[in-house]
């Protein structure tokens, strides 16, 4: 388990985390979310030590990271794959980090195997695609067989395939009881594979909740309903709440009625229907209304970027 209780990081006069509180429990995959400046890293590196908190603290099964004997049967990181001596092979800077906690041979072979590195064991690191370094770390990650998994966004530079392996690893490890913590700007590959999500905005905890709860808090029920009748119905529903828009011929997209209340009223007013279908927000769409006031770099739009350009080549033509 992962417990921040107040903890805050500032540089200076800048405040990265603000005073944040939360609960990473086993058993689960939490996501970790928010815009980049959010503050994800920072916490990152504060669970496992790396930076020290301004005030407040982070446990991981109880103690502070630097309290643990053993931290690599605690805990497996990921944080930047790109941290290794380029110089080693795959096989010996495994073998290395297994030495500080008397992980012998066996065991690295395993994490090789377990993660795809066969083929590469023996070839120095500086040589590795980033697909491949983001398995070495994975396996660094899993050397200690830790109970805690804090994973920095490991698809990064997967193939499709090498997304879905990382996908069910981390399910089997929640399976089997263990805290993994896992941050992604994936949002549908978010969806597939989180049970919780911690979302980070300004430094500060804007949601903390299972993902079918924020996706329903953040976004509004939509229905389709397909009828010769659309027209009536759409009269029939017009309330203030409640948004009708005619999508193609009888065919609606309703905001603000559930699809129950629909199908009631149209059979009241004898109104035939041929679909009555909700539809389910992504997470994508959760995640963007809940940081759009949260986005401390923002880039400006399509018609932003055009209009730039055109002055560009209008002032340059001069």
């Amino acid at each position: 388990m992962i417990q921040a209780q107040s903890l805050t990081k500032r540089y200076g006069t800048k405040t990265a985390v603000d005073s944040v509180d939360f609960t990473v429990q086993p058993g689960k995959v939490t996501g970790f979310l928010g815009p980049n400046g959010a503050g994800k890293s920072t916490t990152m590196r504060m669970i496992v030590g790396l930076d020290r908190p301004s005030a407040g603290q982070v446990t991981v099964n109880g103690k502070l990271y630097r309290e643990h004997s053993a931290p690599l049967r605690e805990v497996g990181v990921l944080l930047d794959a790109k941290a290794v001596h380029t110089g080693r092979t795959a096989y010996n800077h495994l073998l290395a980090m297994g030495a500080t906690h008397g992980i012998g041979a066996g065991r690295v072979k395993e994490v090789i195997e377990l993660t795809g590195l066969e083929s590469v064991a023996r070839k120095r690191v500086g040589g590795f695609s980033l697909g491949m370094g983001q398995r070495l770390g994975i396996a660094a990650a899993l050397l200690g067989d830790p109970a805690t998994l804090i994973l920095d966004e490991p698809v990064n530079g997967l193939d499709p395939e090498g997304v879905q392996w990382v996908r069910h690893l981390v399910r089997r490890l929640a399976a089997e009881g263990r805290t993994v913590l896992l941050s992604s700007h994936l949002m549908s590959e978010m969806a597939l594979t989180a049970d919780h999500l911690i979302v980070l905005g300004r430094g500060r905890v804007i949601a903390d909740a299972p993902v079918d709860s924020i996706i329903a808090a953040a976004t509004r029920s939509t229905v389709r309903v397909r009828s010769p009748h659309s027209a009536h119905l759409a009269t029939l529903l017009a309330q203030p709440d409640v948004t009708v828009t005619n999508i193609e011929q009888d065919v609606l997209e309703i905001v603000g009625v559930s699809a129950p209340e629909i199908g009631e009223a149209a059979t009241r007013a004898g109104i035939v229907l041929h679909e009555l279908t909700p539809l389910s927000a992504s997470l994508e769409e959760a995640y963007m209304t809940l940081t759009q006031n949260e986005v401390e770099y923002r880039t400006g739009g399509p018609a932003d970027t055009i209009t730039a350009n055109s002055a560009d080549t209008a002032e340059a033509a001069r």
